[in-house]
């Protein structure tokens, strides 16, 4: 990552907007932003499958689901956040499991990066095949949009769902409501 043309960048766009960049507030704001922008983007350059450990140990072939997991990422379209939770759901075949943690990792890294929730949600559960082969997957993101909160039609509150069915999950309808009744559950 290039903090220098971040620097600059946030520089040039303050200028734009009409701000003194020498002003108090402002004049560690681009070194902070760069700093910001390290962080939240750091997914870019990882590639979630050397984070991913798959045990194959266990005797387990029954649902495994982790919700709840708090996200935030960047839209590309106006460089806005968007965040909520993800829920993924999982059914091991071949007795290959993987650690809830790593389950979160997968969001986290793919999170970081400049995203649409569509993708976002394609993203973890092809990330879930690819590695585990599993009988079948679902993820599903909710998730509130500033970009629709602050600008355009200014609607807080409001939140956009996705998901992503792969495997029995979409094959088998019972299969599927039992993964969405376990996700809706407090």
């Amino acid at each position: 990552m290039n903090k220098n043309k971040i620097k600059t960048a946030i520089k040039l766009i303050l200028e734009a907007i009409g701000e003194d960049t020498n002003r108090e507030g402002l004049k560690d704001t681009p070194e902070r932003v760069a700093d910001m922008y390290e962080e939240i983007f750091s997914g870019i350059k990882l590639n979630p499958f050397d984070y991913i450990k798959v045990f194959c140990n266990e005797k387990h072939d029954e649902m495994i689901i982790l919700k709840d997991i708090p996200f935030f990422s960047i839209c590309e379209h106006h460089i806005l956040p968007f965040f909520g939770k993800a829920h993924i759901a999982y059914i091991p075949k071949d007795n290959k499991l993987v650690g809830l943690s790593k389950l979160a990792r997968i969001v986290d890294i793919y999170s970081k990066r400049l995203q649409l929730q569509e993708r976002l949600t394609t993203q973890i559960a092809d990330t879930l095949v690819k590695a585990l082969n599993p009988l079948g997957v679902l993820v599903i993101l909710e998730a509130e949009h500033l970009c629709t909160t602050m600008r355009g039609i200014k609607k807080p509150g409001s939140k956009m769902v996705t998901s992503a069915i792969r495997g029995i999950f979409r094959k088998n309808e019972s299969t599927r409501k039992e993964a969405l009744s376990l996700i809706k559950e407090n």
